[in-house]
């Protein structure tokens, strides 16, 4: 425990800026946009304003996922929290949390909410992105309601409080006492770890994986976090507890600028994994993002489990995990654009399989209605209700959990699985960065033909689609009625097939325009086909009925998953 002075805050005049707008997790921009004048503080304190009579004596934790600008931005915010009459502020030792664990310790600690900085598999450094996200009390990302309430603060907003000398040395465990105004302000340095440790340990049967890692046969585990906020976790978690030897993580040094790379876990940005895995050497290939939310899985000679099929081979072994074995299985959900394979495991368990809008907070309504226990996005997102984000970790340590119980590879895993349920074809176009103008054409070009596309046959690589049904995702959400509309054009064809287009609410530039193509193979079918070839037609029709080359002068794709 260290003593410090007497302190008193002070109000900075500022104006509004604009442009600070959360999109669908946080406020992403160009570091160099944080980093301008006020723009940080203003944010913050729109945030910190939007708890309203909760403001004054709450509790909060603060940490990121590493990336420049993190450690500077913490100093800050924790001398704004102290100027708004926050009462504790817990923050990752270094400024380190990940964003599952900052979940996890809101809800160990029962705190008002959390402060995030991360612009999660967005690449970090002065020239890169930075971001700011608000978790509340379930430990969840602020709801749209709550966001609402911070753009319409950063609209009017005249000045921030803060209490200049209110700062700690975060390289050091420990709790500091001020005193602002004459009351109490604490800043706890946590263990960046030590809270998911323990939830983990809970879940999963850690003495079974370590003897499973370590045993006779033992399985070979190559874990990469791309040098953001998992790697930590990694080495304490599967190096430390469960075996993993040190040579088998590699990466796990979070960097300002993750090394130069793109934290994202999949095939394009996680290369070097994937050469890794295809020497053979090794049987389960993890990565993770920049801020520990997200999870890429391959098996032994990088064989790909997608992320749509990884949430559906979950959901139909979750006995193999012990914490599902105690709470039982409510059901499942899943994002709009992910493939209906969850459903069948679902509607085989005889469970609820409930579709969302993209957005992890979409699914923390139904986690606390208990309605669900498992959920997922194709955009590489897996988790449970443990928490109320999607957790990469957990998702490595659930597939340990279910080769240890099956005493086979992921391939065999996955292969039964299709073969048991069928198989849904699946593939993501993304174009990035592409001018908002274009992206919004090509959009609201697609919407004024929906209501004309039923009944419509439209032809590629020499293959016929009859148009079912198609519109602009709505969701009513079950447990408060609220509704969220525009969430994605979705063209479903007879045979169940899906086209579904949508811009990214993630970028902190530009647009995204991301193409999602779903075709279903019943078990007993030729489930064990190329996919690339299989989805060959339904990607013609889905370029051509949009329109997308002419439109926004692209060939190709930035990235294929």
């Amino acid at each position: 425990l260290q003593m410090a002075q007497s302190l008193k805050s002070e109000s900075i005049k500022t104006s509004p800026i604009d442009g600070q707008k959360a999109g669908t997790s946080g406020l992403r921009k160009p570091t160099k946009v944080f980093t301008s004048e006020n723009y940080l503080e203003n944010f913050i304190q729109a945030t910190l304003s939007a708890l309203g009579d909760s403001l004054v004596g709450s509790k909060l934790v603060l940490g990121g996922d590493g990336r420049y600008f993190c450690d500077v931005a913490a100093g800050r915010i924790v001398e704004i929290c102290a100027g708004n009459g926050v009462s504790e502020v817990f923050v990752g030792q270094n400024g380190i949390l990940s964003t599952p664990s900052v979940s996890c310790v809101i809800r160990k600690r029962q705190l008002t909410g959390g402060i995030v900085l991360t612009a999660s598999h967005n690449p970090g450094g002065p020239d890169n992105d930075f971001g700011v996200k608000f978790n509340v009390a379930n430990g969840g990302p602020a709801p749209e309601s709550f966001t609402d309430k911070i753009y319409a603060n950063t609209r009017s907003i005249a000045e921030y409080r803060v209490a200049k000398g209110a700062s700690v040395d975060l390289s050091k465990l420990g709790r500091t006492e001020f005193t602002v105004d004459g009351k109490p302000f604490v800043v706890e340095v946590i263990d960046s770890v030590a809270d998911y440790e323990e939830l983990m340990s809970s879940i999963f049967d850690f003495d079974r994986l370590r003897e499973f890692i370590a045993g006779g046969t033992g399985c070979s585990v190559l874990a990469n976090p791309l040098h953001g906020v998992m790697g930590p976790y990694v080495k304490r978690l599967l190096c430390q507890r469960l075996g993993v030897s040190e040579s088998q993580a590699v990466n796990c040094v979070p960097l300002p600028d993750f090394g130069g790379g793109h934290p994202d876990p999949n095939l394009t940005y996680a290369a070097e994994l994937v050469n890794a895995m295809r020497s053979g050497s090794y049987d389960l290939g993890l990565a993770f993002d920049g801020d520990g939310d997200r999870n890429m899985i391959l098996g032994k000679s990088g064989f790909f489990v997608t992320p749509c099929d990884s949430l559906a081979v979950l959901a139909a072994n979750l006995e193999c995990i012990p914490y599902f074995k105690r709470t039982g299985v409510n059901g499942f959900a899943r994002s709009m654009p992910t493939s209906g394979a969850v459903d069948l495991v679902a509607k085989r368990l005889g469970l609820k399989c409930y579709e969302v809008p993209t957005g992890w907070k979409f699914f923390g309504n139904l986690m606390d209605a208990k309605l669900i226990s498992l959920c997922g996005e194709e955009s590489f997102g897996t988790g449970s209700d443990h928490i109320r984000e999607k957790d990469g970790l957990w998702a490595a340590l659930a597939w340990l959990s279910v080769l240890a119980d099956k005493r086979a590879s992921v391939e065999d895993i996955v292969k039964a699985h299709w073969a048991e349920f069928g198989r849904n074809f699946y593939t993501r176009y993304d174009y990035e960065n592409v001018t908002s103008e274009s992206a919004n054409q090509l959009m609201t070009d697609l919407q004024s033909r929906l209501s004309s596309l039923p009944g419509v046959t439209l032809t590629g690589g020499g293959r016929s689609y009859t148009v079912a049904s198609a519109d602009n995702f709505s969701y009513k959400d079950p447990v408060d009625a609220s509704v969220t509309s525009n969430q994605g054009v979705r063209v479903v064809f007879s045979d169940g097939s899906r086209i579904i287009y949508r811009l990214s609410g993630t970028g902190s530039s530009g647009a995204t325009i991301r193409v999602y193509i779903e075709q279903y193979e019943a078990a007993g079918g030729n489930v064990l086909a190329d996919p690339a070839e299989t989805l060959r037609p339904l990607v013609e029709v889905a370029l051509s009925l949009s329109r997308m080359a002419e439109l926004t002068g692209r060939d190709a794709p930035t990235v294929i998953t």
